[in-house]
């Protein structure tokens, strides 16, 4: 059973930066893992994702801005988000699961099995 903590979020203004974390209680090595977030004007969309090989996969809307990383001798994934706009305010939510089929990583919920408890990110204008 794969358990995921979250910290980090919290409460910036337009332009500042947070680092999100997400620490896992096995080796990350075995982990697919991606970064979601569910917004007040959308349903719940995918950030960044990252593979067992370490290729990661961007949004549009994250691209230049955040960037996903893992530390793997701490088990943690980082979503380190910069140039905040109000527009990213919303929970956030690490995601793993150790198979998701023939794909080197994946934007697609249901594809994980083992989900954070959320943290939250709010960007004042």
């Amino acid at each position: 059973q794969v358990q995921l903590v979250e910290s980090g979020g919290g409460s910036v203004q337009t332009g500042g930066s947070l680092r999100l974390s997400c620490t896992a209680n096995v080796s990350l090595d075995r982990l697919f893992v991606a970064w979601f977030r569910q917004t007040p004007t959308q349903q719940r969309e995918a950030v960044a994702c990252k593979g067992r090989d370490g290729s990661t996969d961007y949004e549009r809307f994250a691209q230049d801005r955040f960037v996903i990383s893992r530390d793997t001798a701490e088990n943690t994934l980082h979503l380190q988000m910069d140039n905040l706009e109000p527009e990213d305010t919303g929970l956030y939510y690490c995601a793993a699961d150790t198979d998701i089929g023939n794909a080197p990583r994946s934007f697609w919920p249901p594809d994980y099995k083992y989900w954070a408890q959320g943290t939250q990110v709010t960007v004042s204008s």
